[in-house]
């Protein structure tokens, strides 16, 4: 079972590579089609039939969303003569493109199989769904920036951010909430993808900081649901202390990490004389806000040390892997502002 998961992994990192590297969309596509056959066999390998179903909607996804990528480089290199990735002039395919990434990485309006596949999953393959498979298809939409549409990059941003803080809000399962969390950040990446990419990059790689170490203590405390949440101040202090940082640094409040790209991003918008999108932007932020509080408050204050009566259900080895690349994540996730943003 190791072995197998090098070799998936390593299949995930060789694709990745090869996205990021290569010139052509044929090269692309071939990256982006290991990608994702990579990681199927880490969706499914629990053998359970919702982890099943999980990696079933997962290939379907992808598989369209390849195919429409197929479609539109073969469009762009019938009308250029070129399978340059930065040749795009022609509207119809930069679109066709913008709507295969942007499915392939979960934002609005094609980001319904995002929460089911990593509610399906295990904690640890969600992390790896909603940080490093979106490097592959985030670095071809920034080379392709300057060729996409403004006016749909920004309608599907907006409509992310609304989409991902309406969806967290009512729920219970925190693969699910996290899903909802990576479909608002997406949307605030693309509100800057066409007049300022490199901010959106800050701003994916930011998440991607914040949501390692998330991951990774829910993983190590075992812990799948809100109700589950309640009982970690009596079993660890430390780490509900440091998930609550955490999820307040995603949230994007000051001075945490999380409150720099958002800051830039807002900056941007209204250099941009678009004033109204960016309150609109600034409203969405608040329906997320409003989960990651009801997850901070059920972690840190809702229970004293002292009132819970359940046995605890699990001890933490703190001599593993995982800890060791959570601690400076973490202090990465909630310290980071000052250095970043003077």
């Amino acid at each position: 079972r190791t072995t197998a998961t090098i070799y998936m992994l390593t299949g995930i990192s060789i694709g990745t590579i090869m996205v990021t590297s290569s010139n052509s969309w044929m090269l692309a596509w071939l990256g982006l089609e290991l990608n994702s056959f990579a990681i199927l066999p880490l969706i499914s390998k629990t053998k359970h039939p919702r982890s099943i179903e999980a990696a079933t909607k997962y290939f379907l996804t992808q598989s369209t969303a390849s195919c429409l990528i197929l479609f539109a480089s073969t469009i762009n290199a019938w009308q250029t003569g070129t399978w340059t990735i930065t040749q795009m002039p022609d509207k119809l395919p930069s679109t066709l493109m913008l709507i295969a990434l942007t499915m392939k990485m979960g934002a609005a309006p094609m980001h319904l199989w995002l929460p089911e596949v990593m509610q399906g999953t295990t904690l640890l393959t969600s992390l790896l769904i909603s940080t490093w498979q979106k490097i592959a298809p985030m670095v071809l939409i920034f080379t392709t920036s300057n060729h996409l549409p403004s006016n749909i990059t920004l309608m599907m941003g907006l409509l992310s951010t609304y989409l991902g803080g309406w969806g967290g809000m009512n729920q219970t399962h925190l693969r699910k909430m996290m899903a909802f969390s990576s479909i608002a950040n997406m949307g605030w990446t693309l509100m800057t993808l066409t007049s300022e990419p490199k901010v959106s990059m800050i701003n994916i790689m930011t998440y991607m900081l914040l949501t390692t170490p998330t991951f990774i203590l829910l993983a190590q405390t075992s812990t799948k649901t809100l109700q589950d949440m309640t009982t970690m101040w009596t079993t660890s202090p430390t780490s509900s202390i440091t998930l609550t940082f955490l999820l307040l640094s995603m949230a994007g409040l000051p001075p945490l990490t999380g409150f720099m790209p958002k800051l830039l991003i807002l900056n941007e918008l209204i250099s941009q004389n678009m004033t109204a999108i960016s309150v609109a932007t600034t409203m969405a932020s608040l329906l997320s806000l409003i989960f990651y509080l009801r997850i901070s408050y059920l972690t840190s204050l809702l229970n004293t040390p002292s009132s819970s009566t359940s046995t605890t259900k699990w001890r933490q080895n703190m001599n593993n892997l995982k800890m060791t690349q959570m601690a400076p994540t973490a202090v990465m996730s909630t310290t980071a502002l000052p250095t970043l943003y003077p």
